[in-house]
């Protein structure tokens, strides 16, 4: 269990306390739905969750198989739809992997990004793309 103690400043406005760390997070509304967008968004903050859930899950994986994971990285786009409620809509993620792999390696890697906990969380309606690419040298 993890307890994350959250506040309201007006505004539009959070903070958040990561209490194990005592690492604090300020959220923002986003300037399309009334906020001054200065912030990560709270539904901005669920496409991080997915982008660092998957990274994450893949360094387990590669760590566990020997893979260097070494300067990968992930990019995660978040769309809202409004229609019938607002909500994340789709989530297109590309990532991006310094070297080249096994086709094993490969299968391993890439089996993550829809079987980590946070994809598992996410509502089915949420459209997930995912792309990958070597990055160039």
């Amino acid at each position: 269990m993890v307890q994350i103690d959250i506040d309201y400043l007006g505004n539009l406005r959070t903070i958040a306390l990561h209490t194990p760390s005592n690492t604090e997070l300020v959220t923002d509304a986003p300037k399309d739905n009334q906020g001054m967008g200065e912030s990560f968004s709270p539904t901005d903050l669920l496409a991080t969750a997915y982008g660092t859930c998957v990274l994450t899950i893949m360094g387990i994986a590669a760590r566990t198989h020997s893979i260097d994971l070494s300067g990968a990285s992930i990019t995660v786009e978040k769309h809202m739809k409004s229609e019938p409620k607002r909500m994340v809509g789709q989530l297109n993620a590309h990532i991006t992997f310094a070297r080249e792999y096994t086709e094993k390696e490969m299968a391993i890697l890439m089996a993550i990004p829809r079987s980590c906990p946070v994809s598992l969380s996410l509502h089915p309606d949420i459209i997930i793309n995912i792309t990958h690419s070597i990055k160039a040298s």
